[in-house]
């Protein structure tokens, strides 16, 4: 199974970027409403570039990103 292949089950969602990469997502319900969406971009070569999460309130705001790669930074609030 090829890269493109296991990143199409992981992440149901994807489009294709200027770069000629991918972005992958996928969004997750928690308990209290929010959501956490899971994104994923690749190069033309499905090599991983960026991976973070994006949180979502209840009312689909968008309240915080966590970068996770290449450098993990840590949650950061969404300013208004």
């Amino acid at each position: 199974m090829s890269i493109r292949e296991q990143n199409e089950r992981k992440f149901p969602n994807w489009e294709i970027l200027e770069t000629g990469g991918r972005k992958y997502w996928l969004d997750v319900r928690g308990r209290l409403g929010w959501k956490a969406r899971y994104v994923k971009e690749v190069d033309a070569n499905e090599v991983t570039v960026r991976f973070y999460q994006e949180i979502f309130d209840e009312m689909e705001n968008f309240v915080e990103i966590h970068h996770k790669y290449p450098i993990d930074q840590g949650h950061q609030k969404v300013e208004e």
